[in-house]
């Protein structure tokens, strides 16, 4: 299976008269189509169509080779500056001891610097459901402890069996 080219190069551009010609040590300007493809098969380059639907369509003196090794790079280089943002959770229950709150505070502290979303929820296991104050609390407590690094999105909330809470890392000045 042959991949077609995403840009029309040379000869394949059809049906154009006058093309706009740009590139690097060219005489920018409107030509018409035979002589912008002479021009480039003089400087042993090619001529690729920019912008198609331009009037007249734009086309660019460049080895399309390179082009589309600078395109790519291009395209590497805008993924690697977007950032995922991660939901990370961390499960209490309602009777869930300082120390284990301590433990887990680290790592939702870590998270939170590393730029990490944090779901933070209390899981109300059968009759432990009559505790949901205990279990607010906490959670609460759990969001001030991480103020300094976090803020709270959403107040925590019952859903089912479940007490939910989010923290957003808070932005670096």
């Amino acid at each position: 299976m042959i991949k077609e080219d995403p840009h029309r190069i040379n000869e394949k551009i059809r049906g154009v008269h006058t093309v706009r010609v740009v590139g690097e040590g060219v005489e920018q300007g409107v030509y018409p189509f035979e002589q912008a493809l002479r021009m480039a098969q003089d400087m042993a380059l090619d001529l690729v169509e920019i912008s198609a639907t331009a009037d007249p369509p734009v086309c660019r003196i460049v080895d399309y080779k390179k082009f589309l090794y600078d395109l790519k790079k291009k395209q590497k280089e805008i993924k690697a500056k977007q950032s995922t943002v991660e939901v990370k959770e961390i499960r209490f229950g309602p009777n869930t001891d300082e120390h284990d709150v301590n433990f887990k505070l680290k790592h939702a502290r870590a998270f939170l610097t590393e730029g990490h979303k944090v779901k933070a929820f209390v899981f109300f296991k059968g009759r432990t459901i009559v505790f949901k104050e205990r279990g607010e609390i906490l959670l609460l407590k759990f969001a001030q402890d991480l103020e300094d690094v976090g803020l709270v999105e959403s107040m925590p909330k019952l859903e089912g069996k479940r007490m939910i809470m989010f923290l957003i890392p808070k932005k670096k000045k």
